[in-house]
């Protein structure tokens, strides 16, 4: 139930963004992957411990651990995964509806035999869709990376279910974007809802892993529910893995409800 020249128009919109963050996104991976030696792990941690111990721990590098996966779930799980993509989901979010609205384009669109549902269900369906492919795309060149240069190191259950927990993520934070781009006319209050949330969980995240003091913030943030450490080391993540997938189907069914109840300045 959704609209194929809408799709299309869509996918031509967004397609640099979304091919700028994956080029991102394939340089850093490749790298963080190459850097890992067992051989020079103590080399790598002297160098850390001339940072401060607060950035360390915020930024997710202060549990490398010795092996592989570990390597990958710090430097790579642990933040740049966290905040490289959410740069191309705000944008997407806040274009799939807000903007049309706020620029007048929502008119033509519901001048076409579209109902609003349609509308709103074609947009979902392309940032759920576009992002399922960026996150997969990241999973198999981490495979492939990693099988060329430490052939049988990597954990590939473990990474897999890292990326099913970035998924399901991107899922619930796509969904707030989503939501509030389908409840503001204009651009200004969608972004300020639908990124300003999930930076803010981001920096709440990072600030709650400074230390002992400040950990009860990880309590007021969505990040919290994913934890590659706990992933890698087969922890119950189950849990945490429902209740982002729960989010996620609330956010964008309310936003789709909303969008087609509310009124419109067209």
């Amino acid at each position: 139930m959704f609209s194929k020249p809408l799709l299309k128009a869509t996918v031509k919109q967004n397609l640099t963004v979304f091919l700028i963050i994956l080029a991102v996104l394939m340089v850093y991976l490749p790298i963080i992957i190459i850097m890992y030696d067992p051989a020079t792990q103590d080399s790598l941690r002297d160098v850390l411990a001339l940072l401060p111990e607060g950035l360390i721990a915020a930024m997710g590098f202060d549990n490398l651990g010795n092996t592989l996966i570990d390597f990958i779930g710090s430097y790579f799980y642990g933040f740049l995964i966290l905040l490289l993509p959410m740069i191309y989901t705000i944008t997407v979010c806040n274009r799939c509806i807000a903007s049309h609205v706020d620029k007048g384009s929502m008119a033509y669109l519901l001048s076409t035999p579209n109902k609003r549902t349609k509308i709103a269900v074609t947009q979902a369906f392309f940032i759920i869709a576009s992002t399922t492919v960026m996150i997969a795309f990241v999973a198999t060149a981490g495979i492939v990376i990693s099988n060329i240069a430490f052939p049988g190191e990597l954990d590939i259950s473990a990474f897999l279910l890292l990326n099913l927990g970035t998924l399901l993520l991107y899922y619930a934070v796509t969904g707030i974007g989503f939501f509030a781009s389908c409840f503001f006319n204009d651009t200004k209050n969608s972004l300020m809802v639908g990124a300003g949330i999930p930076i803010a969980f981001l920096v709440i995240q990072m600030i709650s892993d400074v230390g002992e003091k400040v950990r009860f913030l990880k309590y007021f943030t969505l990040f919290t529910l994913f934890d590659p450490e706990k992933i890698i080391k087969g922890g119950n993540y189950i849990p945490q893995f429902t209740v982002l997938f729960i989010i996620a189907i609330i956010m964008y069914g309310l936003g789709i409800y909303v969008f087609d109840k509310r009124d419109l300045p067209l």
